[in-house]
């Protein structure tokens, strides 16, 4: 089975007309993330095309158009090598185009700061202040590239001391571990306080303890079989929630369960991703898939019962 990550790319030259283009809401949500992934991977020119595509198409809130009129405007200017050339250079490999790239928004951020001393306080304010958006990824990106303890005390004060949504906790924390800040920070995860080492944070999904892309395998080999598209949504649902619950107890739990626990969390993940595609709840189909016995289904119905809290506290911080 080939697994792509982020995705499927659109291919504009063998999409319908851009005119009078609908999205339906799951289209929608499924372009949302593929775009979530693409910043996320650095694939700054493939996000380009595909907000220029988004903002054709009709019947969406005008939230939706202003959010992606931004942050074309916020690509073109920060990555103009990429909205000239998109994501495909043949002269070069992959990992010179990303060091290209990497070397491109450090120059930016150290340009605006030439230009604007008060640069770093602007992109702290949007990361601290403003709603959890793409805009307050990439402003966490920026700061990357920004020298000064100042800003690592910024953003540690701030994580310590207020309630952050656990996703941008997380990438706060990959935030302060590029930035080269080490030593352990305390924060509360999940309703409890977690201590995490800064310099541990994973920067990418290969950097997770194995038992996090176990589970994930355990849902592929059961999708590829009987509901092929599932495994995307559940690779983007997974990644968001382990995110959520890094260094949490919940998060501890899962990485010193064995065997057993891996396949409780597959189950839930897939009954939950399933129930939202299909709108229906098949648990005695799903817990058979993955051997889920009568003396398991208590946990079973806990893990499923954290992912489901994590999507609707999502959806309602948006």
């Amino acid at each position: 089975m080939v697994r792509r990550k982020g995705g499927a790319l659109i291919n504009h030259s063998n999409s319908p007309a851009k005119e009078n283009i609908v999205l339906f809401p799951k289209t929608l949500d499924y372009y949302q993330i593929q775009l979530t992934v693409m910043l996320e991977s650095e694939r700054y020119g493939e996000a380009m095309e595909l907000l220029r595509f988004l903002l054709q198409c009709q019947g969406q809130e005008e939230r939706h158009y202003e959010e992606w009129q931004s942050l074309l405007e916020w690509l073109e200017a920060a990555f103009p090598y990429a909205a000239h050339n998109g994501d495909d250079n043949t002269d070069n490999s992959t990992g010179e185009q990303d060091l290209k790239e990497e070397d491109m928004a450090r120059i930016l951020a150290k340009s605006k700061l030439e230009e604007d001393a008060d640069y770093p306080n602007k992109l702290l304010h949007k990361v601290m202040q403003e709603p959890l958006s793409e805009a307050t990824i990439l402003a966490l990106e920026q700061l990357s590239y920004l020298e000064g303890g100042q800003i690592d005390e910024s953003l540690t004060g701030w994580l310590e001391q207020t309630a952050v949504h656990p996703l941008l906790q997380f990438r706060t924390l990959q935030t302060l571990r590029r930035r080269g800040a080490q030593g352990t920070i305390g924060l509360l995860r999940s309703g409890e306080m977690s201590y995490i080492e800064i310099e541990t944070v994973p920067l990418a999904n290969e950097e997770f303890p194995p038992q996090v892309s176990q589970v994930l395998e355990r849902v592929a080999e059961q999708a590829e079989v009987h509901e092929p598209t599932l495994y995307y949504f559940a690779q983007e649902l997974w990644g968001q929630f382990m995110m959520s619950i890094y260094g949490s107890e919940e998060y501890r739990k899962l990485l010193e369960g064995e065997d057993a626990q891996l396949d409780i969390w597959a189950g839930a993940l897939h009954q939950m991703v399933s129930e939202s595609l299909n709108g229906t709840r098949q648990e005695e189909e799903t817990r058979a898939m993955y051997g889920i016995t009568g003396s398991m289904r208590f946990q079973f119905e806990g893990a499923y019962r954290s992912l489901k809290g994590f999507v609707k506290s999502s959806l309602l911080d948006k």
